[in-house]
């Protein structure tokens, strides 16, 4: 099946709607500093309150310039230690009480504003340099950026929850048990070698699935998965559907959410295999480039398209992505001559 391309001249599909969300109880890192995405917002909201504060006291635009490219000297090398530092010690602060986590954060912010109140003296500021206020800004900005940075923490246990328990669901409904399971009987007598395979295969992916991996597990561990789990339907659908395999072992230690590519998978089997009597392809591909991977879950479809579904496991997978990944995560769709693909890149 040819599918470099496919994304390359067509539109995204319409998204879905987003799944209703569940409060869960973990510990929240709010030291999450190291995304791309949260680098370059932290440094748009410092720079935005500089050239706020610049505007006190300038007579004119070139006075406004002149006081803001002082004040930015001073605070982005400081909001970028701040990053630096925070991202550095992330793992380690997570262990503390959230309280701590704050009054870290706070001092942190002090003793980077004084950082970069230091730089610029040593070059354009006028004595007597604003130790004090600089001091005091920095841990204002650090108090804001940490609220931040909670709330985004906080946002992200919900959906993680809720696309796990969404997939778990999805994964354990009985027809999908009682599929496998008189896959499994039919067997016993004419093949009781591939029946004993099928009982393995769905064993591992149950214990897989009930597992706790945490934020995040690697490609290679999610592809296993959906091996278990195409290898299960392959017996029961038996020629109608061909499977293809074109797995890069340089993409498999990329980190992504747990359970985020079965769904996928099952998805192409019951819109592309089950509505057709011919069957239909499945293909399933990841390539490392450079310092992202790309991974594409592909399905020829029966003329007609069969009936659509309701986007809920795209969406939670489309959702925990981003919220992995932030602005380093990609995801798109298309359908384009009979065939329908779902295309992701995230960071190496």
């Amino acid at each position: 099946m040819k599918d470099s391309r496919i994304l390359s001249a067509f539109q995204d599909l319409p998204d879905a709607g987003r799944a209703a969300v569940r409060p869960a109880s973990r510990q929240v890192l709010l030291f999450d500093a190291c995304q791309v995405g949260v680098v370059l917002r932290a440094v748009l909201f410092v720079e935005a309150v500089m050239a706020v504060g610049a505007m006190f006291g300038a007579d004119g635009l070139r006075e406004w310039l002149a006081r803001l490219s002082v004040l930015s000297g001073a605070a982005l090398p400081a909001t970028l230690v701040w990053l630096v530092v925070g991202c550095s010690l992330k793992r380690l602060l997570a262990r503390l009480p959230q309280p701590a986590q704050h009054v870290f954060g706070i001092v942190l912010g002090a003793l980077a504003g004084l950082y970069g109140c230091g730089l610029v003296t040593l070059v354009a500021w006028p004595a007597p340099a604003p130790w004090v206020a600089s001091a005091f800004t920095g841990a204002l900005l650090a108090a804001a950026l940490l609220a931040a940075l909670a709330l985004r923490a906080k946002g992200r246990l919900p959906a993680e929850a809720t696309a796990r328990l969404s997939e778990l669901q999805a994964r354990i409904q009985p027809h999908f048990l009682f599929n496998t399971l008189n896959t499994a009987i039919a067997l016993v007598r004419e093949d009781p070698a591939r029946a004993e395979a099928v009982l393995e295969d769905l064993s591992d992916l149950f214990r897989r699935a009930l597992a706790d991996p945490g934020e995040a597990v690697t490609l290679e561990e999610e592809v296993a998965l959906a091996r278990h789990y195409l290898a299960i339907e392959q017996a029961r659908f038996g020629e109608r559907l061909q499977v293809e395999w074109a797995i890069d072992p340089a993409a498999g230690k990329a980190r992504v959410p747990p359970l985020f590519l079965q769904p996928l998978v099952e998805n192409a089997v019951k819109h592309g295999v089950e509505p057709s009597a011919r069957g239909a392809e499945v293909r399933i591909s990841t390539q490392r480039r450079g310092a992202a991977v790309v991974i594409k879950v592909t399905n020829t479809v029966p003329s007609g398209q069969g009936r659509p579904g309701h986007g809920v496991a795209q969406a939670n997978v489309r959702d925990r992505l981003r919220l992995l990944h932030d602005v380093q995560a990609q995801f798109r769709t298309v359908l384009k001559d009979g065939i329908y693909q779902v295309r992701m890149e995230i960071p190496a």
